[in-house]
């Protein structure tokens, strides 16, 4: 098991989980041993070190839930996705989505140039309607929260979204898809540097 692990978690995560019972370790937590699954692209506890994988750390559950779902039905295509979105629906999706979101969240360790989040800030204010000043979101419309993610994992959605690949079909997506059409490739990067830099 401890082969299988450090591979998943690497040394440091594996010393941290055997690290003897002084304590409550990270596998204590309702949910916990579930999200040993997704650890090998999210990070442990959801806290990616990847520029491309999203943090998932502090995700609201009501999120996770639905892109689970969306992952699953193949709603949101994504052949790395839609096997582990399955996994999670028979271990549990409520024990994973409160698990994610009972984790505390730290924005991306991945830097960002400065002039590119001045030109992000300013492209942004045809974003603030849903996503508001802060990036925050509105969870009451079903719109998530931006800050903090990594730029490239941003980027990569924003296009997704203007190539009509996320989500294709999905009618309460059809605003945002026309409003990214209409966004250069270009300032897509500028836009992810700005929301991965908010805190």
């Amino acid at each position: 098991m401890r082969t299988i692990l450090g591979l998943i978690l690497g040394p440091l995560g594996l010393s941290v989980l055997m690290s003897g019972p002084a304590g409550a370790g990270p596998l204590d937590a309702p949910g916990a041993s579930k999200a040993l699954a997704c650890s090998a692209c999210h990070g442990l506890g959801g806290q990616s070190p990847s520029n491309t994988m999203p943090i998932i750390a502090g995700i609201a559950p009501w999120y996770f839930k639905k892109a689970i779902e969306d992952y699953a039905a193949g709603r949101r295509p994504s052949p790395e996705m839609e096997p582990y979105a399955k996994y999670v629906r028979e271990a549990g999706i409520d024990d994973l989505a409160a698990y994610f979101a009972s984790q505390s969240r730290q924005p991306t360790a991945v830097k960002v140039d400065a002039g590119a989040v001045e030109r992000g800030r300013v492209a942004s204010q045809q974003c603030v309607v849903c996503h508001v000043e802060s990036g925050k979101g509105d969870p009451a419309k079903g719109i998530p929260d931006l800050r903090g993610q990594p730029p490239g994992y941003l980027a990569n959605q924003m296009l997704l979204f203007k190539a009509d690949q996320r989500s294709p079909g999905d009618p309460t997506l059809k605003a945002l898809k026309e409003l990214m059409k209409s966004v250069p490739d270009d300032q897509i990067a500028d836009l992810a540097a700005y929301y991965s830099s908010l805190r």
